[in-house]
């Protein structure tokens, strides 16, 4: 079995951010690390975030850096990764690619523990970098300029300090001296010999200062003090004559100022008031800020409140250290100011933000200060602050994150074409429900009433030069409407167009007039209001028509087809005549090329299954220059012209092209290239859109010519960083479309659906999907379907945390503390059902953050949930320090509850010191009131936490510790029936099929059971042989399980064929109770068939169809927020095909961070039998010649390839 890997969503977590101006000049973007994307983004003039570019770098990016040359105009992008390399790359804006500089290697590839990456610090003024691991090593490598102005790199000297672990490096400022790093380190040297523990419990931390000596080109340890040993982060202050240099030391309930020959400066960071005695409180993100005259920093929390903190210093003494509540957003994991008063926090989990800076915290609020510390006997004195309101920072986009992915079901649940993707969410009060349907999502500008059921639409400017459409003109069955475009749109009389019959065509023809197709003619309306008539011959109508700005081709009832051009003069003159066999289906002209005054091709579909392409050309008056064949009539023809880039915008280099679409009675869409020269038709692709056959319009979108096809369903294709796109709207079936353009809307789509008018705009591109976000109270942990009713059950919990009521009253009673008290809609009823993250709720989760409650207390709850309505039919809260961590639903052999449901649940389960709990329960609810709410049956104590549950035989199977246990109902509890004790550790998924029971273990994969009703036994009679920590499992087929484990690889393991049929023939069942294995494992093996490093956390695992008459694939949800797909090869020649295009694409365009391909995707295991798709489809945006000299060795050309890729793609989604 041979697979094709391919990422459907990229991941939209971030793991690192840095702002700087990348692109040169003064526009500030944003370089985001995705675990292993690595993206640039840039604010536009809106304040909306776009994606410039995405590159897939195939390693895990562990840190990110930037740094300018002294007088440079723009930044340099370090990149520390799993390669065992550093590499600076730059950002090339003519080609929109990044470029790599440098490249050196120093060590192993991997993240470990003694291999510089994790690390990186920047001297301030870019003269050097240090690279360093968690332990023991550290590199600096010397930054210059050659004569041509070129960036060098030295090679790297050493900072090595054995048995030290490193918490935190960064850059010291000052100025021109030799650079400064400052790292803080533990010393375990000691720790590690004396065996009484007495050494460690005094190990203590260390700030050290590392100085390279420019002229002896050497690094040297130059001062150590010892530092708190809750010290976490380091915080570079500006100095060299902007400050006094020097480092701020961020450690647990402090910030300390700390510089060589200076005294500690110490201030308390303040605290909530509610927060339990017992826990500190660390910064987890910081960001400076630097202007000329002044700097600040923001220190952000882990309960997400931010500080600002100010120094005043003179000279090189600081006399004051000041910490100030500055606002409270979403725990980050980096912030970056940007110059233009923007903070972009890219949040740990849920979505991202952009904020505007409102004020600078320059008002009066709760502020600590070194100067007013006051130590007692129990130690220094803390400073109590309540959270607020946003008041500094206002929120201007957010960037949707998936991260992390909990669950996952693809299930068709609205009878939609395709089916939705559920997936649970975030964590904590951020935490959602989002269904995600393929496609771009839309945002509805305007939906208005028509007086009949419309026809078609279409909108014209009154003047070549014009920016906006002056009238939308609607055609109804016999009459035509048309409507003026200004401050608001109403119907005008007096255009010169005829409304006393239906349309089949209105354009701008020529500079300035207007003309209208109808079936007896053509009305041609001159700029000064005359109106020129043609009228079609006897008793013939026009059938169907096509046109551009200069040229207008009609094709007569009968076939005949009747050419126009118009003239220097602006008249329309006709040309030509051509009689075709039979009735004309379709036609399209081709836009004019720049600089012509027509264009060559006409195409004209027929109802014999033939598209033709006809000559324009005075010489060769239409005549047919190709024909080709289709599988069925077609009902609308479009040419769309693609413009040459060479890099540009959409990142590839590709010649000016052609394209003629056809959208086929049979609901298909037929692309195929037009040669610009010759009129020839070659690679022809073809793509099954709907049960509707599509209908063609040219639409701009981002400025360019983009095509909408409206089959049962709307679909957009247009080119997207290289790639063409065909993805599908959602949006519901439309009838006819054309662009539109006013002052209030620049790029939007007009269309008729029904009886209505719609106008709408295109939201990001690029997005295979759009989602539906349901928020929920508690970090999701699984959710079930109620087959019956299709309502979800999700159970929710969190440790450590506050009840939703205790937190609605303490946030409530602390906003009213702030004045801000006048909302007073803060019941538990409005934050499920209407607590959208965007409502101007002053109550709302995002500004009050996540206080915490002690760590031994949890919350938790069962929800059920209508997903068509989005809302909340019974929310059950446990109490009593009650969690759920697994469920399932379950019929049991006697009908008399009909579905009942089953949630394993613990009480006051610890994890540290020890994993202890008080009890552990099995509840049974039954379904009542149609399945929207539930009732408790009973609650069965056992002795571990129940965290697996599956239905078998009518009965049901729990994994409680290493325990597998069948249960069957009873009045007043759940009665055992039969148990195997023989699991190595604890079980965490249970999967039936017939007899058999596939059991995942957390740590040591899976085991395949039979169980055996005759002697009511259970049998272990397979396992793994290789461990594994299972993160995720789904049964694929009888012998066949697909595993992921906590390391980032997907799996799948086989029971060998003749083993299987041995066990299945075996009688007696002698066999399997009688076989032991060797070192206490099952007697038989299973084998690995299927291997992959996908580099994330793969948290859900399903099969599915994601499109009508699409083959079945296995799609993974990660911890990263990403989406993918593996998708079975059904041919030899297409394995054998990408095989080699993926030894190719390995060898000719090595990841950009220098990790090796194949080294990445066999991190811990070889790869086996998976092709990479995301490797094979970064081939359109290879150098022409390069594509061309891997065709060459595939023996094909680089449009067959790119067909290929496309295939493969469709075939998923």
């Amino acid at each position: 079995m041979y697979l094709y890997s391919l990422t459907l969503q990229r991941a939209t977590g971030i793991v690192s951010a840095i702002n700087g101006s990348f692109s040169g000049g003064k526009t500030q973007e944003i370089v985001v690390a995705r675990g292993k994307l690595l993206e640039l983004l840039r604010p536009d003039d809106n304040g909306k975030i776009q994606t410039l570019l995405s590159v897939e770098i195939f390693g895990a990016i562990r840190s990110l850096a930037q740094f300018r040359l002294t007088g440079a105009q723009k930044d340099y992008i370090v990149v520390g990764s799993d390669s065992g390399r550093i590499v600076i790359l730059d950002y090339n804006k003519e080609k929109n690619v990044f470029d790599k500089i440098h490249q050196e290697t120093f060590g192993k590839s991997g993240c470990r523990r003694i291999v510089p990456g994790q690390y990186l610090a920047i001297d301030p003024k870019g003269r050097a970098v240090m690279i360093g691991a968690c332990e023991k090593q550290k590199l600096v490598y010397v930054l210059n300029r050659d004569t041509a102005a070129r960036l060098t790199i030295s090679s790297p000297l050493e900072a090595h300090k054995s048995h030290t672990l490193v918490y935190s490096i960064c850059g010291v400022d000052c100025g021109f001296d030799n650079p400064i790093f400052a790292a803080i380190e533990l010393d375990y040297s000691e720790a590690d010999q004396d065996s009484t523990g007495q050494a460690a419990s005094e190990a203590q931390k260390h700030l050290t200062f590392y100085e390279l000596d420019l002229g002896l080109n050497h690094v040297s340890r130059k001062w150590s003090e010892a530092v708190d040993n809750g010290a976490n982060l380091l915080v570079t202050v500006p100095g060299g004559g902007d400050g006094p240099s020097g480092v701020l030391v961020c450690a647990e309930n402090f910030v300390i100022y700390k510089n060589q020959g200076h005294p500690d400066v110490r201030a308390v960071i303040p605290r909530r008031a509610d927060l339990p005695a017992e826990r500190g409180v660390l910064i987890v993100s910081a960001a400076m800020h630097k202007q000329k005259a002044m700097f600040f920093f923001l220190l952000q929390t882990e309960y997400g409140d931010i500080f600002k903190v100010t120094l005043d210093h003179d000279n090189d003494r600081v006399t004051e250290l000041k910490i100030k509540y500055f606002d409270t957003i979403a725990v980050t994991a980096s912030m970056c100011v940007l110059k233009s008063g923007h903070l972009f926090a890219a949040s740990e989990f849920g979505n991202h933000g952009f904020y505007q800076f409102q004020g600078i915290g320059d008002e009066a609020d709760v502020e600590s200060s070194s100067a007013s510390l006051m130590e007692t006997e129990e130690g220094f004195q803390p400073v109590f602050f309540q959270p607020r309101r946003l008041k500094n920072l206002l929120r201007i986009d957010q960037i949707e994150s998936l991260m992390p992915i909990m669950d996952m079901k693809v299930i068709n649940l609205f009878e939609e074409e395709t089916p939705q993707i559920f997936t649970l969410c975030g964590r904590g009060p951020r935490s959602s429900l989002r269904m995600l349907r393929p496609g771009l999502a839309i945002s509805e500008m305007a939906v208005s009433e028509l007086p009949g059921e419309p026809s078609a639409v279409w909108t014209v400017k009154k003047n070549v030069t014009d920016e906006f459409d002056a009238y939308i003109v609607v055609s109804f069955s016999n009459a035509t409407l048309v409507l003026s475009i200004g401050e608001t749109v109403e119907e005008v009389s007096d255009t010169g167009f005829l409304d006393s019959t239906p349309s089949l065509a209105v354009s701008l023809i020529g500079d300035d007039s207007l003309m209208q197709v109808h079936p007896n003619g053509i009305r041609h309306i001159r700029e000064d209001g005359r109106i020129n008539e043609w009228r079609t011959p006897g008793k013939r109508t026009i059938a169907k028509v096509g046109s551009n700005r200069l040229q207008v081709v009609i094709a007569l009832s009968g076939g005949e087809i009747v050419y126009f051009e118009v003239d220097t003069t602006g008249q329309l003159i006709e040309v030509d005549k051509h009689e075709m066999s039979g009735d004309v289906a379709c036609l399209d002209i081709a836009p004019v090329p720049e600089g012509r005054q027509r264009s060559r091709f006409l195409a004209v579909g027929s109802y014999d299954n033939t598209i033709r392409i006809l000559s324009l050309d005075p010489e060769d008056g239409m005549q047919i220059l190709s024909v080709q064949s289709v599988s069925s009539a077609p009902e609308s023809l479009l040419f769309l012209e693609v413009q040459a880039s060479i890099g540009g915008e959409d990142g590839a280099d590709h010649p000016a092209s052609l394209f003629l679409n056809a959208g086929l009675q049979n609901g298909v869409l037929f692309r195929t290239v037009v040669d610009m020269v010759t009129g020839q038709l070659s690679d022809s692709r073809s793509r099954f859109l709907g049960l509707r056959a599509p209908k063609l319009f040219s639409i701009i979108v981002r400025g360019k010519r983009a095509m909408l096809c409206l089959s049962s369903r709307p679909w957009l294709g247009y080119i997207h960083q290289g790639h063409f796109l065909l993805t599908p709207l959602s949006y519901e079936t439309l009838e006819y479309a054309a662009s539109f353009a006013s002052d209030q809307c620049a790029e939007g789509v007009v269309a008729v659906a029904g009886s209505a008018l719609r106008v709408f705009t295109i939201e990001r591109l690029g997005e295979t999907f759009n989602e539906t976000v349901i928020p929920l109270r508690y970090t999701p942990r699984k959710f079930v379907l109620q087959p019956k009713r299709k309502l979800l059950v999700i159970i929710e919990s969190d440790q450590g945390a506050f009840t939703a009521e205790e937190r609605e009253a303490a946030k409530k009673e602390c906003f009213e503390a702030a004045g801000t008290g006048e909302n007073e809609n803060g019941n538990v009823d409005q934050m499920e059902n209407g607590g959208d993250e965007d409502k101007d709720d002053p109550l709302s989760d995002e500004h009050y953050g996540y206080p915490k409650a002690e760590s031994d207390k949890w919350v938790s709850c069962i929800r059920v949930l209508d997903p068509k309505t989005a809302s909340t039919t019974c929310l059950l809260e446990l109490q009593d320090n009650e969690a759920a961590f697994s469920i399932c639903t379950v019929n049991f052999h006697d009908k008399e509850y009909g579905t009942l449901l089953a949630v394993g649940t613990a009480k006051g389960l610890q994890f540290w010191p020890r994993r202890t709990l008080a009890a552990g329960f099995i509840h049974i609810y039954r379904f009542v009131d149609e399945g929207r709410s539930l009732e408790l049956l009973h609650k069965t104590q056992v002795e571990g936490v129940p965290t697996a549950l599956c239905q078998f035989q009518g009965r049901l199977l729990a994994g409680i510790g290493n325990v597998l246990r069948l249960y069957d109902l009873g009045k007043r509890r759940l009665l055992r029936k039969c148990e195997n004790k023989l699991f190595p550790n604890t079980i965490v998924s249970i999967q039936t099929y017939r007899d058999r029971i596939y059991v995942g273990d957390i740590q040591e994969s899976f085991h395949y059971c039979k169980y055996r009703r005759d002697e009511n036994q259970l049998y272990i009679f397979a396992d793994d042989s290789v461990p594994r920590w299972l993160t995720a499992s789904y049964h694929i087929d009888f012998d066949t399980m697909a595993g992921a484990d906590k390391f980032g690889n997907v799996y799948f393991v086989r029971l060998p064929q003749d083993v299987s049929d041995e066990i299945e023939e075996d009688p007696t069942g002698g066999k399997i109770k009688w076989e032991q294995g060797k070192l206490n494992g099952a007697p038989n093996k299973m084998e690995e068939i299927v291997q992959f490093h996908v580099g994330d956390v793969v948290t859900c695992l399903q099969k599915a169809s994601l499109i009508p008459g699409g083959g079945e694939c296995l799609i993974y949800g990660t911890v990263m927020g990403s989406l993918g797909a593996l998708l079975a090869f059904t041919s030899r020649d297409d394995v054998d095909f990408f095989s080699h295009l993926e030894m190719y694409m390995r060898q000719e365009y090595p990841p950009l961070c220098g990790r090796d391909h194949m080294g990445y995707r066999s991190a811990y295991f070889p790869v086996k039998d998976v092709i990479d798709g995301d490797l094979c489809e970064q081939f359109p945006t290879l150098p022409l010649d390069l594509q061309r000299k891997i065709a060459d060795e595939l023996d094909r050309t680089p449009g067959e390839i790119l067909k290929k890729l496309e295939e493969a793609r469709n075939k998923i989604i």
